[in-house]
């Protein structure tokens, strides 16, 4: 009888031992995985997703001290949200090349890449997709400076909700225009005496108005008592033109006469000018032709105008006659629209920016300068058609550039 007691006895401190053992090991190994655990990445661990809501993240956050708790909540939520459709078993050597994507972004995975964007203001605040209560299909620029100020406050007026309203500043004020609602929601940019075709080229790439149908590239001085800017572009789309401009006020300055408006009809795209001015009626100044003070371009026409501005010839001057350069057929898609139509008031505020001296005003220096870059443009564009022509090994064609 005595025989079974003393077994007894014997196996419980051997399972005693046994006990400490295991639960040491186990302290041991929780010890380790804890000092560890804040640098394995948590991506890569394959954890129950029942395991997620038990975690304690203040450790956590005394360690990553700029994330709040409830940031790295979301964090894991996100997680678990997302862990059945995750990636699995990438190669640590995969690489990603990508030929079709723009160029520098061969590296990138095509999902992720945006090669356009837009001048849509966003909050800093909720969710981006509940920024935007409405998203403009149009643009409209205008380059100012503070003396315009109540023009430009009635030209705004005439452009609906539906457009993106953008001032260049060329005198540097901006801060004044901030009497007007509208101008809170507009876009400034300010660089001194800088005109509309040094800030196009630098701030509207087709790429980055390419969420706009129709841009407006306008100047300061323009009447707008009988435009509105949404009939305009009906009228636009009615008769497929992808460059035009309002008609202008026959009576009021000297203007080219394919821009004069004409009182009964919608749109013109010829006309007649003095003889031999136009050698061909379907080339400018008699066709295929719009002044640079207020043209409209589509997004397709602005691609091609755009790549076409000079950086440094800022005036614009002979662009005029080179947009034909960018539709086709030129003389059927370029158009003035007179039901729609504006008065060019002719101030010379930009031209007061330039700079006096040897007796002559500040506009006079200014003006040199145009017609100077007019010149300078045509060769330009005479000399690029020729070198092209002569490396395709074919007789280029007489030029019509003026």
């Amino acid at each position: 009888m005595g025989s079974p007691t003393r077994v007894g006895n014997i196996r419980k401190p051997k399972e005693k031992m046994r006990f400490v053992a295991t639960a040491f090991v186990a302290i041991l190994f929780g010890f380790f995985l804890g000092v560890s655990f804040p640098t394995v990445s948590l991506t890569k661990m394959n954890l129950p997703s029942s395991l997620l809501p038990s975690i304690d993240l203040s450790y956590i956050e005394d360690k990553y001290s700029g994330f709040s708790t409830q940031a790295l909540v979301n964090a894991w939520s996100s997680l678990k949200s997302n862990r059945d459709i995750s990636v699995k078993h990438i190669p640590n050597d995969a690489k990603i090349w990508v030929p079709t994507n723009p160029p520098g972004a061969e590296r990138l995975p095509p999902g992720i890449v945006e090669s356009e964007s837009d001048l849509y203001l966003r909050r800093l605040w909720g969710l981006p997709s509940e920024d935007l209560t409405i998203k403009p299909k149009y643009l409209v620029t205008f380059t100012v400076g503070l003396a315009q100020k109540q023009n430009i406050n009635a030209a705004v007026k005439k452009f609906s909700e539906n457009f993106t309203i953008v001032l260049f500043h060329y005198d540097g004020r901006t801060s004044e225009w901030d009497e007007f609602e509208w101008s809170k929601r507009a876009i400034h940019v300010s660089s001194r005496k800088q005109t509309k075709w040094w800030y196009a080229k630098r701030f509207l790439h087709p790429d980055i108005v390419a969420s706009y149908e129709y841009i407006f590239i306008w100047d300061e001085d323009l009447g707008v008592e009988h435009f509105n800017a949404e009939e305009y572009i009906k009228l636009v789309r009615k008769h497929g033109l992808e460059i035009s401009q309002p008609g202008l006020e026959p009576n009021n300055g000297l203007t080219w006469q394919m821009t004069k408006r004409r009182g009964h009809s919608e749109v013109h795209m010829q006309t007649e000018e003095k003889p031999g001015w136009c050698n061909d009626p379907h080339l400018p100044p008699c066709a295929a032709f719009v002044e640079i003070m207020a043209p409209v371009f589509s997004q397709d026409a602005w691609r091609c105008v755009w790549h076409m501005i000079q950086n440094d010839l800022v005036h614009g001057w002979g662009l005029d006659f080179a947009l034909r350069r960018c539709v086709e057929p030129a003389h059927e898609k370029i158009g003035v629209v007179d039901a729609q139509w504006i008065v060019h008031q002719g101030v010379p505020s930009l031209g007061n920016q330039g700079q006096a001296g040897s007796g002559r005003a500040p506009w006079e220096g200014v003006r040199e300068r145009c017609r100077r870059e007019w010149t300078m443009f045509q060769a330009r564009m005479v000399g690029a058609e020729r070198a092209y022509f002569e490396e395709m090994g074919i007789d280029p064609p007489n030029s019509t550039a003026r």
